[in-house]
């Protein structure tokens, strides 16, 4: 249980780091980008786009503090 625990903490500590928003900005990103392209559309603009939003309001947390 030792090593169920620990490799938890791990993923936990991987995917969501310092920021849990960012973490759930990717991940719903993700699932839009599978929808779009679910749908036959072109969808490569979308995790782009999420980065540089995220990263412009991460930016502006950050500075307002």
């Amino acid at each position: 249980m030792k090593h169920v625990h620990a490799f938890v903490t791990f993923v936990y500590d991987f995917v969501v780091g310092d920021d849990p928003l960012i973490a759930v900005v990717v991940i719903a990103a993700l699932g839009l980008t599978a929808a779009i392209a679910g749908s036959g559309a072109t969808a490569w603009w979308v995790m782009p786009c999420a980065v540089l939003a995220t990263l412009a309001f991460s930016l502006l947390r950050a500075t307002r503090r």
